[in-house]
């Protein structure tokens, strides 16, 4: 039996980032994964999605040539061309990580773990065969899978989960995809420009619904002049498959409505991969389908830890990976700081892009406190314009009182990569005033948070 300082059981953002940190820190470590290295955000979700994204952009440019005074004639695409770039760039990323665990030194075990009692893990390959390993420390990471509905089931060919919906062999021509968290949206986005014919469907009365209202109703303008049909308040309730296509059954406050396609994509959430792992062996308390643990991500019973997805916390690769350092710093006894689960950046990667971290207009409204609310539209950029891309806004929010910065919500062409200067000024504790007098360039996008922070303070000059 081998030995370890820390095993880590599954390599996604959380495993992989925290067995690095491990090794940097002098431990001997070991990662358990018993597919590919990256896990599923690099090899199924965040990464190749985004490839796939990227292709549907530059076909929408090549399209719009005209807009910018250039001719682009015949344009058209290559479906399977575009599911294979976004498998090769998962895969280079898989090889990345595989580097990273060479050179760290970590002794990659392949097969599928199971953590016992006495601090021990027991790996079963696909041969067969059980190897135990033991350590002081064992780090769960096991990660989630797409959530299955008692009235969608999924089957593989028809309805469909998200990885089946980026390695399709065939570009369907009518594509429901039910759920409209970011899986959803960014899938819906990626057919539509791709040129399918897409309906969205779903249970609440906005899309994107962890999002602003304000920022879930450009969206949905936006998908509507795209030619995405939009269903909020509406339920699916039953699927037939018995024919060539699907039809779904949607119950709408207007009644049933039967809808006619190729094929469903079901993004209704995830399922953690906690079953089937030991848990219960160890005596590892679990609610509501996830690992219960304290602010350093130690469960219950000592020398046993959860990251990521299979945790309370929201289920999103870079907070994953925070928690990974965070659980590994406190095991090597360094000084560390419990995540500030407030101010955690989310993106959806659709077009236009939504970035928001931090309290929304009405949840702020909800808790009491009074607020200054500024928005500056990308209609009023000179470089969104310039861009050909001023659909959008910024919005923030403020404390009336005391100037610190509740909420930012962005949609727009490039605002994932603008909301980390929210998100390092909240953890600074920047004031509204800071903001404003912080000079950004012109032109940028960015200048327009800027500008959002000048409105709620009714100084805005270009507006």
């Amino acid at each position: 039996m081998s030995n370890f300082d820390v095993i880590v059981l599954g390599s996604g953002p959380g495993g992989y980032v925290a067995a690095i940190r491990a090794s940097q820190l002098g431990l001997k470590v070991a990662i358990i994964e018993k597919e590919s290295l990256g896990g599923i955000c690099l090899n199924w979700g965040c990464i190749p999605t985004k490839a796939l994204l990227k292709s549907a952009q530059v076909f929408e440019y090549l399209q719009h040539a005209e807009d910018y005074g250039l001719k682009a004639e015949g344009v058209d695409k290559d479906f399977d061309a575009v599911v294979k770039r976004s498998r090769g760039v998962a895969d280079g990323m898989s090889k990345g990580v595989q580097f990273l665990m060479k050179k760290n030194k970590i002794d990659v075990i392949n097969g599928y773990g199971k953590v016992k009692t006495g601090k021990k893990v027991v790996v079963t390959t696909e041969e067969g065969k059980d190897t135990e390993y033991s350590a002081n420390h064992i780090i769960i990471a096991t990660g989630a899978r797409s959530k299955e509905l008692p009235s969608l089931p999924q089957d593989g060919k028809k309805i469909i989960g998200y990885r089946e919906a980026l390695s399709l062999k065939k570009q369907p021509k009518k594509l429901v995809v039910v759920g409209s968290g970011a899986i959803g949206i960014e899938f819906a986005y990626f057919y539509n420009a791709m040129g399918t014919e897409v309906i969205v469907v779903e249970y609440l009365p906005n899309i994107v619904p962890v999002e602003d209202e304000d920022v879930s109703k450009q969206l949905e303008r936006s998908f509507k002049k795209a030619g995405v049909k939009i269903m909020t308040s509406s339920e699916v309730t039953k699927v037939d498959t018995s024919g060539d296509g699907v039809k779904v059954t949607v119950k709408t406050s207007k009644g049933e409505e039967i809808l006619e396609a190729d094929i469903v994509l079901s993004a209704v959430g995830i399922k953690t991969n906690i079953e089937n792992i030991g848990l219960e062996d160890v005596g590892i308390i679990t609610d509501r389908d996830k690992i219960l643990v304290n602010d350093f991500y130690q469960t219950n019973i000592p020398g046993y830890y959860a990251i990521g997805d299979i945790t309370p916390g929201p289920a999103l690769a870079h907070v994953a990976s925070a928690e990974g350092i965070i659980c590994v710093e406190k095991i090597a006894g360094m000084h560390a700081e419990p995540l500030d689960y407030g101010n955690i950046p989310g993106c959806t990667y659709c077009m236009p892009e939504i970035a928001s971290v931090g309290l929304t207009e009405k949840q702020a409204k909800e808790k009491g406190l009074d607020i200054k609310v500024g928005k500056f539209p990308f209609s009023a950029s000179g470089k969104a314009k310039a861009a050909g891309n001023p659909d959008g806004f910024v919005k923030v929010i403020f404390d009336a009182k005391y100037g610190e910065w509740l909420g930012c919500h962005m949609i727009g062409v490039g605002v994932t990569d603008m909301i980390a200067e929210a998100v390092v000024a909240r953890k600074l504790e920047t004031t509204g005033h800071e903001i404003l007098k912080a000079v950004h360039p012109h032109p940028t996008m960015s200048e327009a948070v800027m500008e959002a922070v000048a409105a709620a303070y009714d100084e805005v000059i270009h507006l």
